[in-house]
């Protein structure tokens, strides 16, 4: 699915299971918890920190997920057509990028 499908989906979605969308402050209340709980299970299941027993169950994937969804809602309703934005990024990161990570010495 492309980033455009996945816009309407989640629109779709808060038509048909949600009231409205929350506002912008609360959605990005929502996104810093939900980026919060990605890195709690990256600092502890691939950083330094040990793992706690209760944390060992926790789904990377549906975590990311989460943030992905609250990224689309914001952008639905701000009225960002994300897959340009982020065609535009690539594009972008491509033509500034183009050699500086292949001649950058601490990545060899």
């Amino acid at each position: 699915m492309d980033i455009k499908n996945a816009q309407k989906e989640v629109d779709n979605w808060i038509k048909d299971h949600g009231v409205r969308y929350f506002n912008e402050l609360t959605n990005m209340a929502q996104l810093t918890e939900e980026v919060g709980e990605v890195a709690r299970i990256i600092a502890r299941r691939y950083g330094e920190q040990s793992e706690k027993e209760s944390d060992k169950n926790k789904d990377l994937g549906e975590e990311l997920s989460d943030v992905m969804f609250v990224v689309l809602c914001l952008a639905n309703q701000t009225g960002i057509d994300l897959q340009d934005a982020f065609d535009k990024k690539m594009d972008k990161k491509t033509k500034r990028d183009h050699d500086r990570h292949h001649n950058n010495e601490k990545l060899k």
